[in-house]
């Protein structure tokens, strides 16, 4: 027998997300001919509920930059095109819609950014950087990688790379707890990356990474790219976000 042919294949890289990856795959999983999810030692139910949707699953660790895992999810993939997750995101009908179309037509396309609706404490942003927030997600097999060397990083695309119109949901930060969690990733990252560098330690390095770059982040994520329009919330998120110099510093000089 013919051996099925794949148009679209999902790709996930998790870690305890049990809360999030049931959402995430009921949005995608009907046109789907398959879903790869790499687990980087989750403890909870992850794996089990990826399993309900047939997922082939991919034991593996939790590398500090986890595109390391989101590549060898791709690596995994068999079909012709392969849209990458996060555990947090949601597809949308509109979406879905239109990625149906993009796999089906002859487009010299191997890759698509994805405008992202990010959530922080009830509402959806925007402003501030976070809508539309551009990400290439959806990308033709063989021809997109992750560089694997920086937490901010895009995927890679050989060839011309396109854009959808309609959004991808992501639920990012449900609670001021929830964001603490997650940007203490991030900021270890930076704090890492700053020992990498071997910023030399002085009273000049301390003014930029404890007082300049905050304000920068600041003003750039609530005047320049108009987080004020989200009121309370967009203040909120340009804070904080603000923070993470001063905290990723404060490790590297402790020697955290």
């Amino acid at each position: 027998m013919e051996k099925k042919k794949i148009m679209l294949s999902v790709a996930l890289a998790v870690n305890n997300e049990e809360n999030n990856i049931r959402a995430c795959l009921s949005s995608i999983a009907d046109i789907a001919g398959e879903i790869v999810v790499v687990d980087g030692g989750s403890t909870d139910k992850t794996a089990e509920i990826a399993k309900e949707f047939g997922a082939k699953i991919i034991q593996t660790d939790n590398p500090p930059i986890f595109h390391i895992n989101k590549q060898k999810a791709l690596d995994a993939c068999q079909g012709d095109w392969i849209i990458q997750l996060d555990a947090d995101e949601v597809v949308t009908g509109e979406l879905k819609k239109e990625i149906e179309v993009i796999i089906t037509n002859q487009e010299p396309i191997n890759g698509y950014y994805i405008p992202r609706r990010n959530y922080f404490l009830g509402h959806f942003m925007r402003k501030g950087g976070q809508y539309p927030d551009y990400v290439i997600r959806l990308v033709r097999r063989g021809k997109a990688r992750f560089p694997c060397k920086s937490v901010h990083e895009q995927i890679e695309i050989e060839g011309k790379v396109g854009y959808l119109k309609n959004p991808l949901l992501h639920y990012s930060y449900r609670s001021i707890a929830e964001y603490w969690k997650k940007a203490n990733t991030y900021i270890t990252l930076s704090t890492l990356e700053l020992k990498k560098k071997n910023i030399k330690i002085s009273f000049l390095s301390c003014i930029q990474y404890s007082l300049i770059k905050p304000i920068q982040t600041f003003f750039s994520l609530f005047i320049r790219h108009k987080g004020f329009m989200d009121g309370v919330y967009g203040f909120l998120f340009a804070l904080f976000s603000s923070l993470h110099y001063p905290i990723a510093w404060r490790k590297y000089v402790s020697g955290i």
